[in-house]
């Protein structure tokens, strides 16, 4: 019965993510995947759970990573406009 079960639900994780997690936010789901799985393995035989549980924990980390660096990345991009109209250049056309 429990050979069936395991199967089952790691099929219904898989379909429940796959549609939502394109190749950005796999990563960081297969990741936490790996991690939650060997952990609920350790912790009463519960991979599957772990799995789901380190699946979303993932992609969560793996989406405020990217947050943060999308806003370096315009942070340093604004300072260095500001730079150039400092020193009397003008910035380069945006398109906006």
């Amino acid at each position: 019965m429990r050979a069936m079960l395991i199967p089952a639900a790691f099929a219904a994780a898989v379909l429940a993510v796959g549609p939502t997690a394109g190749p950005a936010q796999a990563k960081g789901c297969l990741k936490g995947a790996a991690v939650g799985g060997v952990a609920g393995h350790f912790a009463g035989h519960h991979t599957v759970l772990g799995a789901v549980g380190g699946c979303v924990v993932g992609h969560h980390l793996a989406k405020r990573h990217a947050r943060e660096r999308a806003l370096q990345r315009e942070q340093m991009r604004h300072q260095q406009m500001q730079g150039q109209q400092i020193q009397g250049q003008q910035p380069p056309y945006q398109g906006h």
